[in-house]
């Protein structure tokens, strides 16, 4: 072993089932160094990084840590004595708690007179330093917190010393739940923690982050360490090849976002005020919302998915023609069950065209579940394993096949790609576009990633709660998004 690295794992495997989510694979970490392994969803990443944060245990392989060879139980415990801390992709936050209670739980020195205000300042320094200007509260409850902000709390708790100091921080795409500016914040600090002599490891399918902020890659495929080295010496497209994800191939005949016929059926209107006055979206057409996190355009998805079933109460303005379906990129709390199959998952929607006098008929199930699966490239081998056993982006796949089973005139994206790798983002895109061209199927889609609004027809940027910006998807360009993202009457800018 290397006498620098801090981290040096060999031939590491484990098999869950008939799955083998690692064959081998190996890692080297210095100490101070910015590492991200990258990777499709179901290439071990997370599963390599379970077991070096010692919520996982190997089959077989060897773990060292600071050139000790780790023998018996490695656990949690163990790993954070060591100074191993880990952000899941899956919060591991206690909703019920407040943010300073959720600081406690990691930290038993915390005890005594007078934990509680310690408990604070330690978790509202950590946020002022890595999040400048986040705005949360340290007394209030997790679960009451947007998924930004969880990711926040989350993120600087990992960072937070005590009595055992840090040496490595496991970000598991600590950035997928993050607006630009948080993202941004997090970057910064991670250079600012390097020169402490803190390591990162850095999990992330936003490939140009990764390109631009990282020190060294890791390239992962089916289990196994296929390539890496400085990340100076590497491309996107070098990144993708490696990956083992295929050219991307165009849908239709132009490819590019096409503008329904304007005598196409309307779904959707609502009176969100501000440029253009108000929001339209017809059939045929993918329409994105844009702007920083929590500027109002979950609460427009909130206020069609509540015109739809009849709820509209006091958003009557709110008119929507058709039926719906939403896809939450929360998939942990307002996605999938966690306690069913693949198959209950993908057909929960369909359960009358599924059931025979009241009783669900299970081969109708496994069928219309494997069905979805070809169509949507869901890896597994068994519709019928539990849900939890997919890696987070085939979850959330079975969420978008889910809403795509329900036959949905209307489909609400609430960032639903959140952490799903490149290759099968670029599967659901070509999804999207079929459904909306041969079925006359509506999307909107609120995503964070502006390059994902390069798929939509048409682009609302919200500020504050309205509308700050109109673009037709050919006058989309980054700058008008971003200068409407952060100022009203952006509707100007050309």
């Amino acid at each position: 072993m290397p006498d620098a690295a801090l981290i040096d794992l060999a031939g590491v495997s484990k098999r869950f089932g008939a799955v083998q989510a690692l064959d081998g694979a190996d890692l080297l970490v210095a100490p101070g160094s910015r590492v991200s392994v990258v990777g499709h969803n179901g290439a071990g990443k997370s599963t390599l990084m379970q077991i070096l944060a010692g919520t996982l245990a190997a089959d077989a392989g060897r773990i060292a840590i600071g050139g000790q060879t780790l023998e018996g139980h490695y656990g949690v415990r163990r790993a954070h004595a060591l100074g191993i801390r880990c952000v899941f992709q899956e919060l591991s936050l206690c909703p019920n708690l407040a943010v300073f209670e959720n600081a406690r739980v990691m930290h038993h020195a915390l005890q005594g007179p007078g934990w509680r205000g310690r408990a604070r300042r330690l978790i509202v320094a950590a946020l002022d330093e890595i999040f400048p200007g986040h705005g949360i509260d340290p007394d209030r409850a997790v679960g009451e917190l947007p998924l930004g902000q969880r990711q926040m709390v989350e993120t600087a708790r990992a960072f937070t010393v005590t009595d055992e100091p840090v040496r490595l921080v496991i970000l598991d795409e600590p950035t997928s739940a993050l607006d630009a500016t948080a993202a941004e914040q997090l970057m910064r600090f991670i250079g600012v923690a390097r020169e402490r002599g803190i390591s990162t490891l850095f999990i992330s399918h936003r490939l140009a982050e990764v390109l631009t902020h990282m020190d060294e890659l890791v390239v992962m495929r089916d289990g196994r360490m296929v390539g890496g080295g400085a990340a100076a010496t590497f491309s996107e497209a070098r990144l993708v090849e490696m990956m083992g994800v295929v050219e991307e191939k165009e849908v239709g005949p132009d490819a590019g976002p096409r503008a329904a016929s304007a005598s196409a059926a309307m779904r959707v209107q609502d009176s969100v005020g501000g440029a253009g006055s108000e929001f339209v979206a017809r059939a045929g057409e993918v329409v994105g919302l844009a702007g920083l996190a929590g500027h109002g355009q979950r609460d427009l998805l909130l206020r069609v998915f509540a015109a739809a079933g009849h709820r509209a109460g006091r958003h009557a303005a709110t008119r929507v023609a058709g039926s719906v379906a939403y896809v939450s990129g929360d998939r942990q709390a307002e996605g999938v069950f966690p306690l069913w199959s693949v198959a209950a998952n993908t057909t929960i929607g369909l359960l009358r065209g599924i059931a025979r006098f009241g009783v669900i008929d299970l081969g109708r199930e496994q069928a219309a579940a494997r069905r979805w699966r070809e169509q949507l490239g869901i890896r597994t081998p068994d519709v019928g394993m539990p849900i939890t056993g997919l890696s987070g982006g085939n979850q959330q796949k079975v969420l978008v096949a889910r809403a795509f089973a329900a036959g949905a005139d209307i489909i609400l994206f609430d960032d639903p790609l959140r952490g799903v790798d490149i290759g099968t983002k670029r599967e659901l895109y070509a999804s999207v576009r079929r459904a909306a061209e041969q079925e006359g199927r509506c999307f909107l889609w609120y995503t964070t990633e502006n390059g994902e609004l390069s798929h939509c027809d048409r682009v609302y940027v919200f500020y504050q709660g309205r509308i700050s910006d109109v673009i037709e998807g050919a006058e989309l360009t980054e700058e008008r998004v971003i200068r409407a993202s952060f100022q009203e009457g952006a509707a100007a800018v050309a």
